[in-house]
């Protein structure tokens, strides 16, 4: 009986057989980038263990995924060095690769899978990484799994995709504390023992060498030559569990408390985690148990009954709450959303009530207009807008509260809704250390009416779709520190 995951995370990706003679167990990472808190990884281990075999663990990074450039290659490499040494101890063959020209990678799946027994790959709610798997298990001849942990709740727990963040939370608390009875393993190399295996087949590491020490330790060679998008930069952040980890510990040593007032720039208390969290260079779990322990909480202390409020189901402090509303409620409603439809970030994915509206007054005089070019370089009449654009530029995020205002006033500069909406998402997905992710694209959604409801009174351009403006803005909160150094 192979375990290693939860069932209801597990999926068969194709009808194969297990090749119980192969050379290796492969593990292909490619969304739960981490050595520890790991389902799929969990998994992996289970299968060598039951066929007395290798673990080998290929981590890839293609150069032509969507809006490539070194801010992203850059965060991902950080995270192939932190595993790296991870699983420099473990009885793992860890191969790190990137695709050094476009096509590059065609055939390292189908190669490794020649001499491997089965294939576990990580499940993801992201349109593109489902593709690839699926794709890749038609060509091979052996069994391809895919295991999810995108978040606390199992994406085959869902029934289908929910409008309201209120409708999903209902759901979570009457579904999620069954699952939370599954826990991942903090250290799943504890005491564990498999046969080694010392290198891939000569024709594997040939063609698709895994990266060396020094590419590891300084990748900013290496990614100057690849053909991606290299105006966008790296940013401060660095990739990695160990970041990840820096960065969860100060946030409860020195944020968590001041959470529920996070929308002030001048004190922005936000966790900052998405992006690791987009990368799965940390999980949910790690999340939400380092929380615990700060407040010495366990699953039992939920409540007994959903109520479907933010407040008081889970029984952590205020804060807590306010926090982990966003971690599970709004981050998980996002990939539900992504893992069961289809149209998830197109305009015809929005409610309909939402494009009826704003459809009505596509036609209502703008304040100004702004071509992308002029956007992207921040060169707008609002102080706020551009100061918010120029950190997402510098630091690839904008602070939680002003990235909602930065696609409202979009909404305001462009001739119709429809346009706003595609130039937001790229923006998002082009920029964003988090884009291109379930979580940021339900914020763009936001922005045009999705999962929010009709107010009233109508106004021109907006119709009934939320209003905000950077005056209002500017009475409510405190941002002169946060203008100053932006503006």
């Amino acid at each position: 009986m192979i375990d290693g995951a939860p069932a209801i995370r597990v999926a068969e990706v194709n009808a194969r057989p297990v090749r119980r003679d192969g050379a290796f167990v492969l593990y292909w990472m490619i969304a739960n980038r981490r050595a520890r808190s790991s389902f799929p990884l969990e998994r992996a281990i289970a299968w060598a263990k039951e066929l007395d075999r290798p673990l080998v663990i290929l981590e890839p990074l293609r150069c032509d995924y969507p809006f490539a450039s070194d801010r992203f290659h850059r965060f991902v490499v950080d995270g192939m060095a932190d595993n790296a040494r991870a699983f420099a101890g473990a009885p793992v063959l860890h191969h790190p690769w990137v695709e050094r020209r476009r096509g590059e990678g065609r055939g390292l799946i189908e190669a490794l899978a020649s001499h491997a027994s089965v294939i576990v790959a990580d499940d993801s709610p992201i349109p593109w990484l489902r593709g690839m798997v699926r794709a890749a298990a038609e060509r091979v001849p052996i069994r391809v799994e895919r295991v999810d942990h995108h978040g606390l709740m199992p994406l085959r727990a869902t029934p289908r995709a929910f409008p309201v963040a209120h409708a999903f939370r209902r759901f979570l608390q009457k579904e999620l504390p069954a699952h939370l009875a599954a826990w991942p393993n903090d250290d799943p190399f504890a005491h564990l023992v498999l046969p080694r295996l010392r290198a891939l087949p000569r024709e594997i590491t040939e063609r698709w060498p895994a990266l060396d020490r020094d590419e590891l330790r300084d990748p900013a060679a290496l990614i100057a030559r690849l053909p991606i998008d290299h105006t966008i930069g790296a940013i401060e952040d660095r990739g990695g569990h160990t970041a990840a980890r820096a960065r969860l510990a100060a946030f409860l040593e020195d944020g968590i408390d001041r959470y529920p007032n996070r929308s002030h720039p001048d004190d922005d208390a936000s966790s900052r985690l998405s992006s690791w969290l987009h990368f799965g260079h940390v999980s949910s779990h790690e999340v939400l148990g380092a929380l615990g322990a700060r407040e010495r909480w366990t699953p039992a202390k939920i409540a007994k009954k959903p109520t479907g409020t933010r407040e008081g189901w889970w029984n952590v402090s205020d804060a807590g709450d306010a926090f982990l509303d966003e971690l599970v409620t709004w981050r998980e409603l996002g990939a539900v959303r992504c893992a069961h439809t289809d149209d998830f970030m197109r305009w015809e994915g929005l409610p309909a009530w939402a494009r009826e509206t704003l459809e009505q007054h596509a036609r209502d005089p703008r304040p100004a207009l702004y071509d992308r070019a002029r956007l992207v370089r921040a060169e707008t009449d609002d102080p706020v807008w551009n100061a918010a654009q120029r950190q997402l530029l510098a630091e690839g995020r904008i602070q939680n509260y002003l990235r909602m205002l930065w696609g409202k006033r979009v909404l305001a500069w462009t001739a119709h809704p429809r346009e706003a909406f595609d130039l937001l998402v790229e923006l998002n997905d082009r920029y964003s250390i988090d884009g291109r992710d379930p979580a940021s694209w339900l914020n763009v959604g936001w922005v045009f009416g999705a999962y929010d409801r009709p107010w009233a009174p109508k106004r021109p351009i907006y119709g009934s779709v939320r209003y905000m403006t950077s005056e209002s803005a500017k009475r409510k909160l405190r941002m002169k520190r946060w203008l100053a150094k932006w503006s």
